[in-house]
């Protein structure tokens, strides 16, 4: 049976740069899904997206840890589900331990890569069903942990397509599109820390511009690094060519995406960022290393271009294709709309959850 109660554990709710959380919660209950988010830790971002308000996700937040356990049994949720390996997991498994509830959850990156629980194989095996978001990270928890592999469901998060798509041209809808024509434009959205490397987009940019490419770069986010990287930008020259707009709540990052000509993303390692599927949404090709589950979402030479990681050089050539032949960047750009709509839309992301915790409920999971 299709489950229609299920309550989540998170770390922090809403978090800015966790949108792929709250859309999946919006869009569970889009579908008619009853659910509780139990959070860890109360949110300090004073900015927050906007759909959360407009899908009513507050309403459902418990922040009281002592309080989590009377809440589930008063809820009854027929499955628990957490996001990250680490302490939602961790809280996830104790909870369902004691009210005797089957439980899933999501690992990403972070949570398996660089900061993984020392029990992470004891966690996976006590979970109905570990969810990951690309087969780069399948196969590495497979290996690194020894998780069996039909034990790991491979889920992307997904976006939402009818939200994030190309802007009306001048005209339609009554919008006026900020022309791409007006200026070539790289935009990037990724927190300012180190594993995104951001340092090696300015370096590219450097060189683009010393090669006489006429463009603009705006690096949507921000983070501990924020400080580095303006310094950064001030020791390549970039102040007139590269603008950091700070963080910004879902609508504010749309208009960015509509704008570009090109998204580009350079981190070390990443599960499958959310940020390349908005920008193939929005019909906008990208730059990427190749990088965890960067090969699934960007395909080289049809959705975009994969450069290796740490190549400054191989980056700056493959943003300066693009800006400098608008054909094959607006090519790329519709079949990466085409390939968002058909694997990487968030009903999609959710209608593979629910038939996941169906197996569950239905004890069809194999062991």
């Amino acid at each position: 049976m299709m489950p229609n109660r299920i309550a989540y554990i998170v770390n922090v709710f809403p978090k800015l740069s966790e949108t792929f959380i709250a859309g999946e919660l919006a869009e569970l209950r889009r579908c008619g899904i009853e659910l509780r988010v139990l959070s860890l830790r109360q949110p300090k971002e004073a900015l927050r997206h906007d759909f959360i308000d407009r899908a009513g996700l507050d309403e459902i937040t418990c922040y009281e840890a002592k309080r989590f356990e009377a809440v589930l049994r008063e809820f009854r949720p027929q499955l628990l589900h957490s996001h990250f390996a680490t302490e939602p997991t961790a809280a996830a498994r104790e909870l369902a331990n004691e009210l005797e509830l089957p439980f899933t959850f999501t690992a990403h990156g972070y949570d398996i890569r660089r900061k993984p629980p020392p029990d992470f194989a004891e966690r996976a095996a006590a979970a109905q069903a570990v969810v990951t978001v690309s087969n780069a990270n399948a196969g590495y928890i497979s290996r690194t942990f020894g998780v069996p592999p039909e034990h790991i469901e491979v889920i992307p998060c997904g976006v939402d397509t009818d939200r994030f798509r190309p802007a009306a041209r001048q005209g339609e809808e009554g919008q006026n599109r900020s022309s791409r024509a007006d200026a070539s434009l790289i935009v990037t959205v990724a927190r300012h820390v180190q594993v995104k490397n951001l340092v090696l987009l300015l370096a590219a940019c450097a060189l683009l511009r010393d090669r006489g490419a006429s463009f603009r770069c705006a690096m949507v986010g921000d983070g501990p690094l924020r400080n580095d990287l303006e310094k950064s930008r001030h020791r390549f020259g970039l102040e007139e060519i590269v603008e950091f707009t700070g963080a910004l709540e879902q609508s504010e990052v749309l208009k960015w995406w509509q704008q570009a000509t090109v998204a580009a993303l350079t981190s070390h390692n990443e599960g499958m960022p959310v940020c390349l599927m908005e920008a193939a949404a929005c019909g906008v090709p990208a730059v990427a290393t190749a990088v965890g589950g960067v090969p699934e979402l960007v395909q080289h030479g049809i959705t975009g271009l994969l450069t290796r990681p740490g190549d400054a050089e191989a980056l700056a050539s493959a943003l300066g294709t693009l800006l400098e032949d608008p054909p094959l960047a607006a090519r790329l750009g519709k079949t990466a709309r085409e390939w968002a709509e058909k694997q990487f839309s968030v009903r999609r992301q959710v209608e593979s959850l629910r038939r996941l915790w169906a197996r569950v409920l239905a004890g069809d999971m194999r062991r």
